[in-house]
């Protein structure tokens, strides 16, 4: 039978459709990409924010439209968030946020009695469900979820409900998946969770874990999806000081540039704490693509407000800004709070700091033009091929390489969407 997955939302979320697609193989199912000639879709919904639900709700509706005999399997945050109000949208099987490795099971058992199936279980108290990946379908990068959960409880997030209290994986368990990964092929590894930066394990943090992984033959680039600021003690800025495996680039999560929003936000540091881990970690990688999170027209936020987050991210420097406006969700602090903004003067905010970024980015871009990079190649084309550099530029090269390896280029020209380049030496680098 054929199945067609579709995945919303965050790494881990590509990380746990990856572990169903190597269940449902694994049992000589087929993993199509075309809807239409699908018998089984897998929907792994989100629900980060209201656009996502929306988002989430919208294709599993759509799929009885295209593929009307297909037995829909919708998991993940937004079912978990939405439980109860899900009747209407068809759906054969129905879990939540856990025992996503388990749907090859319940569709197997679905296909002999053909009763539709509902399960949801108490986030707060279930263990971390240990997933494996053999091997990613894009053979260069691979994620490896090592943290599930959240103990932080921002004012505006409703992940911790969805997703439980903050568990992580084996140490040891972790360190071997990444093992099998680098014999399978993969040369680069993400490590991603909830709350990728809180990983801990028998007295082991995520830096021991990345120290650890760093000693594995053939591994290059070992990349953090994101890390909290907080997180980044003196003892991750040594490892970053003297690791040249871990990748140039830190996504950290700023959400607000403003103290008075911030305290509002319970995010637990100010201005002045962020700013001086950022200024520790430039001190020891100081070409270090920094990227983060913007939360606009959060309650509250007046247009001094506002400023003071737009200035302090030029302060900072940051080459990305990922911007969301403030989105309401049903049972957190912020729902309680008072002065809640129009959307269109969220939109408003929202462009101000998208053409920031833009800006941004391109300076950061620059500073590069006519050095040598090195690029992991993703993708080969005729005439080009792509990749990403350490420090997560992605490269358009003028010819066509051979995809999983390492080139040195010459960075020759900025664009808008990525940087162009030319090799220099068309020797693999091994």
């Amino acid at each position: 039978m054929n199945v067609h997955i579709i995945t919303l939302g965050c790494k881990v979320n590509a990380y746990e459709s990856e572990i169903i697609k190597e269940k449902f193989l694994a049992q000589n199912y087929k993993i199509v990409d075309d809807l239409s000639k699908a018998q089984i879709v897998v929907v792994n919904t989100c629900s980060v924010t209201n656009m996502a639900d929306n988002k989430s709700k919208k294709i599993i509706r759509s799929i009885k439209r295209e593929n009307k005999e297909a037995i829909i399997v919708a998991c993940g945050c937004m079912t978990q968030n939405h439980q109860d109000k899900l009747v209407d949208l068809d759906i054969d099987i129905l879990i939540g946020t856990n025992n996503k490795s388990q749907i090859v099971e319940l569709v197997t058992e679905y296909l002999k009695n053909r009763k539709t199936y509902q399960h949801f279980d108490n986030m707060q108290t279930v263990p971390f469900e240990d997933m494996q990946v053999a091997k990613f379908s894009s053979l260069t990068r691979a994620f490896l979820k090592i943290q599930d959960g959240c103990d932080n409880y921002c004012s505006y997030c409703v992940i911790p409900y969805l997703r439980g209290a903050k568990r992580c994986k084996d140490f040891n368990v972790a360190l071997k998946e990444a093992e099998s990964l680098v014999q399978n092929g993969h040369k680069e590894i993400v490590l991603t969770g909830i709350h990728t930066g809180s990983y801990q394990w028998d007295n082991k943090d995520l830096t021991d874990l990345i120290e650890a992984m760093s000693k594995i033959p053939n591994l290059k680039r070992i990349r953090i999806s994101s890390i909290e600021i907080l997180e980044i003690t003196d003892k991750f800025i040594k490892m970053l000081q003297n690791n040249a495996k871990v990748c140039n680039h830190l996504h950290i999560p700023l959400q607000s540039g403003s103290d008075k929003i911030l305290k509002l936000m319970n995010r637990r540091y100010n201005k002045q704490k962020f700013q001086e881990i950022v200024t520790k970690i430039r001190k020891v990688r100081p070409d270090i693509n920094l990227t983060t999170d913007l939360i606009v027209g959060f309650p509250g936020e007046t247009e001094d407000d506002f400023l003071e987050s737009f200035q302090f991210c030029q302060k900072l420097g940051f080459s990305k800004i990922h911007t969301f406006p403030f989105s309401l969700r049903s049972g957190t602090k912020a729902e309680t709070l008072p002065n809640h903004l129009d959307n269109a003067l969220k939109k408003e905010r929202v462009k101000k700091i998208m053409t920031l970024s833009s800006q941004l980015e391109t300076a950061y871009y620059q500073k590069f033009l006519h050095k040598n990079v090195e690029v992991l190649v993703e993708k080969s084309f005729s005439q080009y091929s792509l990749g990403h550099t350490s420090n997560y530029i992605l490269v358009k090269i003028n010819q066509k390489l051979e995809p999983n390896q390492l080139y040195t280029v010459k960075i020759v020209n900025v664009s808008k969407e990525c940087v162009n380049a030319e090799v220099i030496d068309c020797l693999i680098t091994n």
